[in-house]
């Protein structure tokens, strides 16, 4: 899946070996709402699109990967983005939120202390770094971060005006600063200094406000990321985007050459027909995706 500017795509390989392409007109979500411009909301309302477009990506790539005939498929409805997206979100709350509170809690320290708050900080991040690591000896999730890798790859070369071809896009490593795997270790490493400032609550408000700040360490978060984004080659953006980089080590893999050709695909139907031409300008672009785009 591409986001760009004015749009988004998602390209995926069918079973006869073909790549196709679903493209959608969605403009900057910054110039749809006001909301959207104001920082820490700003955050909450970007993960909230993205999460939509993802779960709608992930759906239509199913239809394709089965290859089910046009006619039988049925669209997701809004509902059920909201309640899957819904579960997702208690499912992440639950279990890398209440789960370390309760760990920590049975060790007898003070909510109020920097000890329990690096303990449960600490509890956390290993149950969220462990998840990552283990699902990821599962052969089909590790298909999954070889597309990852892809994707971050095709979009190094874009970002600095190369040609999309194997050459150029192999060249690029799998990780990239502004990956969202960034932002959750970010947001885990946010929750430290956020739910310090709680200090000690009775037992079931100290768990409804992990749960209730979840929004403000999201937005915080997402300024955090965006600030490292802006000059990632300066001492502060490198220091920033430094441990989503490493935990991308997890999260991405080496792809192979048709992976990137689907990343590349997915990248052309995002962009604009301008944007193609200056694409095409640049010199050679990866064949398979280039037939998939209809040259």
């Amino acid at each position: 899946m591409m986001r760009a500017p004015s749009g988004w795509a998602v390209a995926v390989r069918n079973p006869a070996g073909e790549i196709v392409a679903q493209a959608h007109k969605l403009p900057r979500l910054s110039s749809r709402s006001v909301w959207a411009r104001t920082p820490l909301v700003r955050g909450v309302m970007t993960l909230g699109e993205s999460l939509a477009l993802g779960y709608r990506a992930l759906a239509w790539s199913a239809h394709k990967s089965a290859e089910e005939p046009e006619a039988e498929e049925k669209p997701i409805s809004k509902r059920q983005i909201s309640l899957s997206m819904a579960l997702a979100l208690v499912f992440f709350a639950a279990i890398f939120i209440v789960l370390p509170l309760l760990a920590v809690r049975l060790t007898g320290l003070g909510a109020d202390t920097w000890a329990f708050q690096g303990a449960e900080a600490a509890v956390r991040i290993a149950l969220f770094v462990g998840y990552i690591w283990a699902i990821g000896r599962m052969e089909d999730i590790r298909r999954v971060f070889a597309y990852h890798g892809a994707e971050h790859m095709t979009i190094h070369a874009y970002e600095r005006d190369q040609p999309l071809d194997l050459e150029h896009i192999g060249s690029h490593p799998p990780q990239h600063p502004r990956c969202g795997t960034s932002f959750l270790l970010i947001v885990m490493i946010t929750a430290i200094v956020v739910f310090g400032l709680v200090g000690d609550l009775p037992w079931f408000w100290l768990i409804a406000s992990r749960v209730a700040l979840l929004p403000v360490i999201a937005g915080i978060s997402y300024e955090v990321l965006k600030l490292g984004a802006l000059r990632p080659e300066g001492w502060l953006g490198r220091t920033l985007v430094a441990p989503g980089l490493w935990l991308q080590r997890l999260t991405t893999r080496s792809p192979e050459e048709p992976m990137i050709e689907v990343a590349v695909a997915a990248l052309l139907f995002a962009l604009t027909p301008e944007e193609v031409a200056e694409v095409k300008a640049r010199g050679a672009v990866a064949d398979g995706a280039w037939r998939a785009f209809g040259h």
